[in-house]
């Protein structure tokens, strides 16, 4: 899948190609234009993507061949054990977790889970979790504090799932003791957010002593094309809903909302999805071991200030 910007990268890239196969095909030595058309090619990357808008970067976010969460958990975790319902209403497989064990040091995994075709997208409702998938994630996370384990979540939904049955089961209070619950959790907490971080739906799972982001994800209280149906009533003010909600990593940080930013390779995670998994398990393996000298009742204190003080504004 090509997105709009990245036809004119494609388009050399193509050119590149027909080069490289009429040198195997003749003895013309091209060996000069194709080294001139690949240093063009990287340049050309180079620019597109440290030059994106705010509503290209939500784009490459939802880019269907992007990691999600199992993929992140498989490739960073030696064994991956998943565990599954909430012991109320049953399995809810939009959000995933289970223990997983990173070069030794065991780990709550926890996060919202898409799918990489049609039936999957719909076995696991587009990444929209019920009240019954917040209440599994919460149960996991007292699973992990009762056997000391930290948690890591990771975040990447369109929102919680806003149905009718769903409001009717509490979806709303199933967020809201979350937040609260995850406020006052003794183990450390790392929070990841893999792609589209949207409203209460990220946020359910989002409070912790480290908040990270991809860097080409979006974390906001609602989506552009929502923000624009709602201001203009219709989709086509996407753009300019995406640059007035500021949703970017880099403007997360800027505002002190996340903590930090972990690289993606030049073209997005899904161009190099080995390499994106290898950065996040060495930043989550440096994080972990930095919050496991702190004790328990200063990174409670220091997770509740750091929360406290979004908004706040002093003059």
């Amino acid at each position: 899948m090509l997105l709009d910007f990245e036809q004119p990268i494609a388009a050399l890239e193509g050119k590149l190609l027909e080069m490289q196969k009429l040198a195997d095909e003749s003895d013309v030595d091209v060996s000069e234009a194709v080294a001139a058309l690949q240093a063009k090619i990287k340049v050309l990357k180079k620019e597109t993507y440290a030059n994106l808008t705010r509503w290209q970067r939500v784009q490459l976010s939802r880019h269907p061949d992007r990691p999600y969460t199992l993929d992140y958990i498989e490739g960073m975790a030696n064994k991956f054990v998943e565990l599954h319902g909430d012991r109320t209403v049953g399995d809810d497989k939009a959000m995933v977790g289970g223990f997983g064990e990173i070069d030794g040091q065991t780990v709550m995994f926890i996060g919202q889970q898409k799918g990489h075709n049609t039936k999957q997208r719909q076995f696991r409702n587009f990444g929209m979790p019920n009240p019954e998938g917040y209440r599994k994630a919460l149960r996991l996370m007292k699973l992990a504090e009762k056997f000391n384990v930290p948690v890591v979540t990771l975040i990447d939904t369109p929102g919680a799932f806003p149905g009718l049955e769903a409001e009717e089961r509490g979806q709303g209070e199933a967020i809201a003791r979350n937040l609260k619950e995850m406020f006052m959790l003794k183990v450390p907490v790392i929070c990841v957010i893999i792609g589209e971080g949207a409203s209460g739906g990220a946020l359910g799972i989002a409070i912790g002593d480290r908040v990270l982001m991809l860097e080409n994800t979006w974390y906001s209280v609602i989506s552009p094309e929502s923000c624009s149906s709602i201001l203009w009533r219709s989709w086509d003010y996407k753009e300019q809903a995406a640059e007035a909600l500021r949703l970017t990593a880099a403007d997360m940080q800027k505002a002190g909302l996340v903590d930090g930013i972990v690289k993606e390779p030049l073209g997005g995670a899904h161009t190099a999805p080995a390499q994106m998994i290898e950065t996040l398990k060495n930043t989550l393996l440096k994080m972990l071991k930095e919050l496991a000298t702190i004790p328990a009742e200063d990174r409670i204190s220091q997770r509740i200030d750091k929360f406290s003080a979004m908004g706040v504004v002093v003059e």
